[in-house]
């Protein structure tokens, strides 16, 4: 009998047979679905070998569930191939929250088509096919997918060189660097059903994927990203470990679809995207310019309390200044085309005077830095702070425009702190500090951060500064006790920055304010200040959005706060509601009283009856209404009527404006 094998499963040496397979690890698991083995994941059906090192990783897990996901579109494929035997298959990777796969089919999918691809996938599933992993050569691969010309596409493409992510998005599961692999779904008879190039790893088989999935929506997609390609169909999915959790997940994205900001902003009457004016580029109405304004205003009054300066710049400007900064070398695809004027022509139409490129700006820091320039500076005078709600258009393609959170035209509450290097650190740390409590002050409490680091094909300057820039906000981030995510390759191109990502009512992550330590558009714009020693020093530049932008922040406060904004943001903080006709004059007293507070008020003297006047102005999410008749005008009182519906009557007039007045002071939600 041949020796045994020493195997660590799990952090435990143990011996096992030869020809022991992943599976056999785990009998009585369910849970584990795959397993690690030397850092790669592998198929349970995987056979170990002597030294291998072994680590469980169960369904729940995020490889697990990616695995689960990409195992389900891969029964999709199979539904979709069976239904449709003319559709030709493009790619179909997990994502989050889910899956999808592109088609190559004669016409979209319907509705129709989606459920009997669902009863398709449900036997299936209930076959208990297994994945079955066999390694092919590229000519091998070629032969069996002849019919497939996508695949084949990845197959030569994988031959010449190319990464699979160059390849196409999501390419990255069905070819890599190595060797190429097929994975045959098999009946219990030993017949292949169908199969797929891929590299897995897979489910043992299709009755693991339960009943927690659904197929969602379809969407068309073009092969590879790129419009010169063809369109194909791409079917969503999504595939959790029980049905509870796919039910879970529904409830969050009905939840997430009655908070969308822009079907709020209409009902609420906030903003609009006028056709006539075009994408991206949104008009906001009297009530969420109200909202807006109260924003800005208070942001602008930490930011004096801190020692920042006021500057304006304008929305355009001449090439050459981008051309210094060098976004038009590394940005210009998310710039709108330039402006050609100022050029004259003689009657003949010759050239008298040569015309200049002008650039709607798409950010405000190459403007600051003239600021900067535009006198000479000392070392008293440093840190400069420089803020600006600046304007800014950026060219974003038509297809991930998405109301107020990915506009084209917005406003950046946007600082430029220019200060030395000793400095430097200390000013990262308190600007991270004044960044997380004034988001705080909106409403918003569970944070994290992300670090995004260099690219080093799309960047500026040398490794040595990237590393101390780096490494230093790398300590200002772990200093705030907040957790750090990696993202690799994500900076700018010149300088690395944390983002701060922020966690909305119902659990969504949003990136709101960034922090961008810069050594290099100081260099470029050859930025100095007179040190102490008389010498001439380049500053460090730091880039901070706080809220990223106007617009998309109140996008995420009017998702977050699902329209119910607290009192002091609400565009009309009380509604006066009268009994009858007879009390509008006793509550406009009240109202006058509370605007010499500064509050929003107006009384509801319309003919409508009462009833219909509380549910128009809670439909509104109106914080506070008072509401008064006979009784309360005789004691000089309200009864104060709440989104919720309930109720506090009889409050003195005196009292209820205290009330309001305080809940506004302290920005309190009701």
């Amino acid at each position: 009998m041949p020796a045994q094998l020493t195997v660590t499963v799990d952090g435990d040496e143990r011996a096992v047979d030869p020809g022991t397979t992943a599976a056999d690890l785990y009998t009585g698991r369910p849970e584990v679905v795959v397993v690690r083995v030397g850092g790669e994941l592998r198929d349970l059906a995987h056979e170990l070998a002597d030294g291998d090192v072994v680590e469980a990783v169960t369904v729940d897990s995020p490889d697990g569930l990616a695995v689960l996901r990409h195992s389900t579109a891969h029964v999709l494929a199979q539904a979709v191939q069976e239904v449709f035997p003319q559709a030709r298959l493009g790619i179909g990777p997990p994502v989050r929250d889910g899956f999808y796969y592109d088609f190559d089919v004669a016409e979209p999918f319907t509705p129709e088509d989606l459920k009997r691809l669902e009863k398709v996938m449900q036997r299936i599933v209930k076959e208990g096919q297994t994945f079955r992993r066999r390694v092919v050569t590229d000519e091998q691969a070629r032969a069996e997918l002849r019919e497939e010309p996508y695949k084949l596409e990845l197959i030569g493409l994988k031959g010449s060189g190319a990464a699979a992510e160059d390849a196409a998005e999501g390419a990255s599961v069905e070819v890599g660097g190595g060797e190429l692999t097929m994975y045959d779904n098999v009946r219990r008879t030993g017949e292949v059903a169908w199969k797929d190039l891929c590299r897995g790893p897979h489910l043992p088989s299709t009755r693991h994927i339960g009943n927690g999935w659904s197929l969602m929506r379809t969407a068309a997609a073009y092969w590879r990203g790129s419009e010169k390609n063809p369109q194909l169909q791409r079917v969503y999915g999504t595939a959790w470990p029980t049905k509870e959790e796919l039910l879970a997940y529904k409830e969050r994205l009905a939840e997430a679809e009655r908070r969308d900001h822009r079907r709020l902003g209409a009902e609420l009457d906030l903003f609009s995207f006028p056709d006539e004016i075009g994408s991206g580029l949104p008009v906001f109405h009297p009530k969420g310019g109200i909202v807006r304004m109260e924003m800005e205003d208070y942001s602008r009054r930490r930011h004096v309390e801190v020692g920042y300066d006021f500057v304006n710049t304008p929305h355009i400007t001449k090439a050459h200044l981008f051309e210094t900064s060098r976004h038009l070398e590394w940005y210009a695809d998310g710039m709108y085309p330039p402006m050609r004027v100022d050029e004259e022509r003689d009657g003949d139409g010759n050239v008298t005077r040569q015309g200049q490129d002008y650039y709607l700006k798409p950010m405000n820091c190459p403007m600051h830095n003239l600021v900067y320039r535009s006198r000479g500076r000392s070392y008293r005078e440093l840190p400069l702070r420089l803020f600006e709600f600046g304007e800014v258009y950026r060219y974003e393609k038509s297809g991930v425009v998405h109301g107020l959170t990915r506009a084209r035209g917005f406003t950046q509450d946007d600082a430029h702190i220019y200060c030395t290097r000793e400095q430097m650190k200390d000013e990262l740390g308190s600007l991270l500090t004044f960044v997380l409590d004034l988001l705080k002050d909106y409403g918003l409490e569970d944070f994290y951060l992300e670090l995004s680091t260099r690219d080093p094909e799309k960047s500026v300057g040398d490794d040595a500064t990237w590393a101390e820039a780096t490494r230093t906000l790398e300590e200002v981030a772990l200093a705030s006790g907040l957790d750090l995510v990696p993202d690799p390759g994500g900076a700018a191109f010149y300088g690395p920055k944390i983002s701060v990502q922020a966690k909305d009512a119902i659990g969504r992550t949003w990136q709101l304010s960034t922090i961008q330590l810069d050594f290099f558009e100081p260099e470029l714009f050859e930025l100095e200040y007179t040190a102490s020693d008389g010498s001439r020093q380049r500053p460090v530049m730091i880039h901070r959005a706080l809220f990223g932008s106007i617009e998309r922040f109140f996008g995420v406060l009017l998702e977050h706060y699902a329209g119910a904004f607290p009192p002091w943001l609400a565009p009309v903080q009380v509604v006066g509601i009268p009994v009858a006709a007879d009390f509008v004059p006793y509550l406009q007293d009240v109202a006058a009283r509370l605007r010499a507070h500064g509050v929003r008020v107006v009384v509801d003297d319309s003919d409508d009856r009462m009833q219909k006047k509380i549910r128009t102005h809670t439909k509104d999410k109106v914080p506070f209404l008072l509401i008064a008749g006979a009784e309360d005008a005789e004691k000089e009182a309200v009864s104060f009527r709440f989104r919720d519906g309930s109720q506090d009557n009889g409050v003195p007039v005196e009292q209820a404006v205290e009330r309001i007045v305080e809940a506004i002071r302290t920005r309190a939600q009701v």
